[in-house]
């Protein structure tokens, strides 16, 4: 593994190149980097870093309907982006210099037949389809941003942990660009099949360690601060700039009106972590004036943000949250070693690294946690997938979650509600097969394990005998 990253300059203070930079989030630091530096968490205090830009001196546009002019302009590789269509909202790199390999391309799909399993009126429920994106989920629209800074440094070789979907979108874009060698770490027996296979097919070099994805989390960060490789995990601030745009097309699809709510999987957070820059920029440059309520669902097997912001009451607090309550949070959880497990893998973790981020993002979004059952994350994905929008079991946390908050009252039945459906059906088989088929063996083995004792909304297969006759009448 060749060393490539590009060397953090001394000062934490450098003349700027551009009018994007890097801040660090904690107010009391609020150290700005260059855009040629490339940092995981500010050198001078360990805290997250944005990306941050000089709004007032660039050239922002007046309205979103602004961005309806490039619909004409899809034979521009940038333009037909879902992403760099928006350039001027993450101008951090020149638009002919954005790396893109058709992501973006994704629908909003007004929900008739899954309302009413939520408890809303009809017309109240859209479900955000990312699983259309290239490599089948939502990772790509930060991917095209992240690579597109790591050109802009000049890396040769990428590096992310990954329960499966990161590792999946890395993998496609080093291989369809050429412009990076890929690398990805996995933990033990923690990856969808589904997502595997893309990674491998791609041409991804593979290191499985035996732990979990947080102990591959961990380890990646040692080995891309040691040997200098490219580091794209959503603690990549220009990975999260890339995902702010899902809600730019989700307010496109609605004409630019904003809803009322918008409903994430919580996991390593980047998601709910860009949602809320997304908006914080938005509503800053007068772009929009109403703010939509956002709502993060974990999976109550790996529950960490539900835990930390409704039983601890742990809050943003103009930037400064309790750490010693973070702090203490996690060391109970390694002392009793606990570890995340949900048959939703791809929120299966426990330690969120943007969870600061996301505590920004629920403060300025009047925002809510909730943690949904694996039975209620397989029978939400079965009405999903009823609609035909078929997704993973994460993404299906979503509407869960949606009509547990429904139920609860927190959510007005005629309130515009957006769940945003993260990754494809077929990334997890073998969660779909063992829901809707008759091996009770097969159920158990998969989703027995994790608690799940029934199948509602099953649509079990019909055998019948090789005779013309009785398939006939099995079909009258």
């Amino acid at each position: 593994m060749k060393k490539t990253e590009t060397r953090v300059k001394k000062s934490s203070q450098p003349k700027r190149t551009s009018l994007a930079f890097q801040r660090c989030i904690n107010p009391d630091c609020g150290a700005t980097y260059d855009i040629t530096e490339v940092h995981h968490y500010c050198p001078k205090c360990g805290s997250l870093l944005d990306a941050d830009y000089e709004w007032d001196k660039l050239p922002v546009p007046k309205n979103l309907k602004h961005f309806e002019k490039y619909w004409k302009e899809r034979n521009i590789l940038q333009r037909f982006s879902g992403v760099w269509r928006f350039q001027e909202l993450l101008p951090f790199a020149p638009l002919e210099k954005c790396v893109s390999i058709g992501e973006g391309q994704t629908i909003l799909q007004q929900a008739f037949g899954v309302a009413p399993y939520v408890g809303l009126d009809p017309k109240s429920l859209y479900l955000q389809y990312e699983g259309l994106n290239p490599s089948g989920s939502f990772k790509d629209n930060g991917m095209s941003a992240g690579m597109t800074h790591g050109t802009l440094v000049g890396a040769k070789q990428a590096v992310c942990a990954s329960t499966g979907n990161t590792s999946a979108s890395l993998a496609i874009y080093c291989a369809a660009t050429k412009l990076m060698n890929c690398v990805i770490f996995i933990g033990d027996g923690k990856i969808a099949y589904g997502k595997l296979s893309q990674a491998l097919d791609y041409g991804a070099r593979t290191v499985q360690i035996h732990g979990d994805f947080d102990d591959a989390m961990a380890r990646v960060q040692e080995v891309s601060r040691k040997l200098g490789i490219y580091l794209l995990n959503s603690v990549n601030p220009f990975r999260l700039e890339g995902q702010k745009t899902i809600m730019f097309r989700v307010l496109e699809a609605l004409r630019w009106n904003v809803p009322d709510w918008i409903i994430v999987p919580g996991g390593n957070l980047g998601n709910s972590s860009s949602f809320g820059k997304a908006f914080i920029e938005l509503h800053k440059l007068g772009l929009i004036k109403k703010v939509p309520r956002l709502a993060v669902i974990n999976a109550s097997g790996a529950d960490t943000l539900y835990r930390l912001f409704e039983q601890e009451n742990l809050r943003w607090n103009g930037g400064r949250p309790d750490k010693k309550k973070i702090n203490a949070f996690f060391k109970q959880m390694t002392a009793e070693g606990r570890h995340a497990s949900t048959i939703a893998s791809a929120i299966e973790i426990n330690r969120p690294v943007n969870l600061v981020k996301c505590l920004r993002a629920l403060d300025f979004c009047n925002g809510v946690v909730r943690s949904v059952s694996e039975q209620e994350i397989l029978d939400a994905k079965a009405q999903i997938g009823a609609s035909g929008f078929g997704c993973e079991p994460a993404s299906a946390a979503s509407v869960a979650g949606a009509k547990k908050l429904v139920e609860e009252g927190v959510i007005g039945k005629d309130e515009r509600v957006v769940c945003v459906l993260t990754g494809y059906q077929l990334k997890d088989p073998n969660a779909t097969v063992a829901y809707h088929g008759t091996n009770a063996k097969f159920f158990k083995e998969v989703l027995g394990s994790h608690g799940v004792k029934s199948a509602p909304f099953a649509n079990h297969p019909v055998s019948v005998d090789n005779d013309i006759k009785k398939i006939l009448d099995l079909m009258r």
